[in-house]
């Protein structure tokens, strides 16, 4: 008998561990990689744009097997993930850290979501440069795209950041990182405020803007946004089914809530058996238009 240790084939197979296997990734015969090209010939053609937040590699396969077709790696991760009471307190080393956890779960299964981070609050706000070296850890943390949350003074900061190569989504309406200036999470854009918020949007666009997320405006306001604004596609959250596409938080529409669940959001674990089969369902319904309902999740 031999006295040395056998190693093991390059061909057998590794032991199954606890938390080794993830969902699949989308079929590659359906689903092709999204990318800032595929998302304006979405925006072009009328067909609603899906996404969802993500937090974590497990749950961001999930989604993109679902055929969501964004992933956003939101700063709202500072109430859900780690129990703050806005997202004001989160950091860029936090945003770093979930960029890089939903980026290698998308590479591990071969995932085709198109995935954008959020700048969270103050690694933007000093200076155009500022933003630009904020933008760069997202980006090499495996970012397609940034979000910034403002309108006027930010307009040069997403041009200075366009034209260096990075894509930007902006963000109107109710602006989490902002909420104790606004005075609270109230509706954004109402009578004469709806002209400025119009003129904010048109000026991300033409500062190279490829995304606005519209967050808690009037449902009319935001059909206009998105009829008036051809290079930049809207994505709703409370904000009517008129945008060109919708998010809305993972945790909400699977029920999980540590507060009150706002008015915009849908429980599509309520008539799932699932979260693969509710994930789904909220891309079907994004799809055809079913939700958001106007009457029940908008202003």
């Amino acid at each position: 008998m031999s006295n040395t240790t056998a190693t093991p084939s390059s061909e057998t197979p590794a032991a199954a561990t606890p938390y080794g296997t993830l969902p699949p990734a989308s079929p590659p015969a359906t689903r092709k990689p999204v990318s800032l090209p595929r998302l304006a010939d979405m925006h072009a053609r009328g067909e609603k744009i899906s996404m969802l937040t993500a937090y974590d590699a497990t749950f961001a396969a999930m989604a993109d097997a679902a055929g969501v077709d964004c992933l956003l790696v939101g700063d709202s991760l500072g109430m859900v993930c780690q129990g703050l009471n806005s997202t004001v307190g989160v950091s860029l080393d936090t945003m770093r850290y979930h960029t890089d956890s939903v980026s290698r779960g998308l590479r591990r299964v071969q995932g085709t979501a198109w995935l954008i981070a959020d700048l969270p609050f103050g690694s933007y706000q000093e200076s155009r440069e500022q933003a630009l070296r904020s933008a760069t850890v997202l980006m090499q943390a495996g970012a397609h795209m940034v979000k910034l949350e403002g309108g006027g003074w930010t307009t040069e900061t997403v041009r200075f950041l366009v034209e260096r190569g990075i894509p930007v989504c902006a963000h109107l309406g109710l602006t989490p990182q902002t909420v104790h200036a606004l005075g609270g999470y109230r509706v954004q854009g109402k009578g004469d405020a709806g002209a400025l918020l119009k003129q904010h949007a048109h000026a991300l666009q033409d500062a190279g803007a490829a995304m606005l997320v519209l967050e808690m405006v009037p449902a009319a306001l935001a059909a206009e946004l998105t009829a008036e604004l051809k290079h930049c596609a809207t994505i709703g959250i409370g904000a009517g089914k008129g945008t060109a596409g919708q998010v809305l938080v993972l945790h909400d529409m699977l029920g999980i809530n540590l507060g009150k669940m706002p008015k915009f959001v849908r429980n599509f674990m309520a008539d799932s058996s699932s979260i693969a089969q509710a994930l789904e369902a909220y891309v079907r319904a994004v799809k055809d238009g079913s939700f958001p309902d106007d009457r029940l999740h908008a202003w």
